[in-house]
Parts: structure tokens; C-alpha cells; sequence
């Protein structure tokens, strides 16, 4: 799922060198997934009025419905 989150937010960008996911366990059992981008390609993963980072959370939490897990995204 980290690919998954890493190939959306690098064809948003226009620096997608710049793309970095790290990946933390929660005590409920979630996954927590920051995204960092880099600071001038923050509006363009968040989109106006955050529609395109709703999207991104609800591909990754689709995806992880399928594999019987649970996930959030935070954008750094």
C-alpha cells in the first residue's frame, strides 16, 4: 500500500524525488501513513478545499477494506 500511496502522490507533484511515505503502527491496530511532498507541491496533493487528499484517503482506505485492514493518511 506504501507504492500504492507513493506512485499517486508522484504524479501529482512536480517533484516527485521529493515524495516520502513513512509508516507507523497506531495502537488501535491502524496503519498511519505520512506523506511529505515537498513545500511548493503541498496545494497540489491537497487540492481546493482538500478534494484531492479526501480522494487519496479514500483509494488507500479501499484498498485496505480489501485486505481487512485499517489506514489513515496524514499529509506532512
Amino acid at each position: 500500500m506504501e507504492e500504492l500511496l507513493i506512485s499517486i502522490a508522484q504524479g501529482l507533484v512536480e517533484e516527485p524525488s521529493a515524495v516520502n511515505v513513512t509508516k507507523e503502527e497506531s495502537e488501535n491496530g491502524s496503519v498511519v501513513y505520512h506523506l511529505h511532498v515537498a513545500e511548493n507541491d503541498m496545494g497540489r496533493v491537497i487540492g481546493k478545499q482538500g478534494r484531492i487528499a479526501k480522494s487519496i484517503r479514500t483509494v488507500m482506505r479501499a484498498v485496505a477494506a480489501r485486505q481487512n485492514a485499517r489506514v489513515v493518511v496524514e499529509i506532512d
